[in-house]
């Protein structure tokens, strides 16, 4: 069984998705956490799923020392002793600092139990939210009370395979980015999508912001040294369309096509979904970029299913593909990935 986390506001959205992607399978909500399903994770790209946790299970302990022998128990002897592992560790539980006081100490107590008996576990424990790579393996444990919560162990390199439904990030969090120089707030969902990811646009890499008025996305390609070719009717802020970096064109976001091949599509253009998404598709199809940001926005509740069509259609172009409703997202999903 896995367990697909949700925000509260998500949950039927999640549930309906999982439905259509594995008719087949059970699923269960679990109150204050998301949907158990039986599904097989190969092929799945649930967007309103925040995080996974494979095969995963119910756990009691009755202490801090019990909840980290729960930990050791699931990973002693299983994991490779000379591969890097993560540690998830958090509670789901109460509004005060009680829970997270509890995992800090259960995460001590790890460490102890470790360095008298398992020292190369600790050796190997990694700290990070880089992206997950091929070696690593990651244990997850949300806390549902003191003494109950649910425990997932992947061995390397089922995180890795999975990462598009698997974060680097605890919970599948990631806190939205603050730039007040920006033009907007929607710079934020361009920096997400990049950190889920593990690819940053670079200093000399090509892009094409499609719809860019009034140029957060743009900024921050730019803030990283990359060369920029703005399409919208509308100019950008004063500064950017002034950047040497920044080449305006006053265009149809739908019809523009660039000269050759570039290093990063982003778009965030308001339009109807399927419009976004035919867009992406004839990019992709077109071989038109190396790695892309495309927003879906929906005007209805009833239009997620059209995200369908991308999880089918796109996996195939693609090294790598995320379809993720961030945590910057309103009424929309981010698509992005590498080709």
């Amino acid at each position: 069984m896995h367990l697909f986390l949700a925000d509260d506001d998500s949950l039927p959205f999640l549930v309906d998705e999982l439905r259509r992607s594995a008719p087949e399978a059970t699923l269960r909500e679990i109150e204050g956490l998301g949907v158990m399903g039986d599904m097989e994770l190969g092929g799945l790209l649930p967007a309103f799923a925040r995080q996974t946790l494979p095969h995963v299970v119910e756990t009691q302990a009755a202490s801090i020392n019990a909840w980290a022998d729960r930990i050791i128990d699931s990973i002693a002897g299983i994991f490779p002793d000379d591969q890097p592992w993560r540690l998830h560790l958090w509670p789901q539980y109460g509004e005060g600092k009680a829970g997270m006081n509890r995992c800090d100490l259960i995460r001590a107590a790890l460490a102890e139990r470790l360095k008298k008996k398992r020292r190369y576990l600790l050796r190997s424990l990694v700290e990070s939210e880089a992206a997950i790579d091929e070696q690593t393996s990651l244990v997850q444990c949300v806390l549902t009370s003191p003494e109950t919560g649910w425990l997932s162990t992947a061995i390397a390199p089922l995180p890795y395979r999975h990462r598009s439904i698997i974060s680097a990030f605890p919970q599948g969090e990631i806190p939205w980015a603050e730039d007040k120089s920006a033009p907007s707030r929607a710079f934020a969902k361009l920096v997400e999508s990049e950190q889920r990811l593990g690819r940053w646009i670079e200093r000399g890499q090509t892009c094409v912001d499609l719809g860019a008025s009034p140029g957060s996305w743009t900024y921050v390609a730019v803030q990283r040294g990359a060369h920029v070719i703005a399409v919208d009717r509308s100019e950008l802020r004063e500064d950017l369309m002034r950047s040497p970096l920044v080449r305006f064109e006053i265009a149809d976001a739908f019809k523009y096509k660039p000269p050759q091949t570039v290093d990063w599509l982003v778009c965030d253009v308001i339009a109807a979904p399927q419009r976004s998404i035919d867009l992406l598709l004839e990019w992709l199809r077109e071989k038109r970029m190396r790695n892309f940001v495309v927003t879906i926005k929906f005007r209805g509740q009833d239009e997620y299913h059209l995200l369908d069509a991308l999880k089918r259609e796109v996996p195939p172009r693609c090294a790598e593909f995320h379809l993720k409703r961030l945590c910057a997202n309103k009424n929309e999903a981010c698509a992005f990935g590498s080709v």
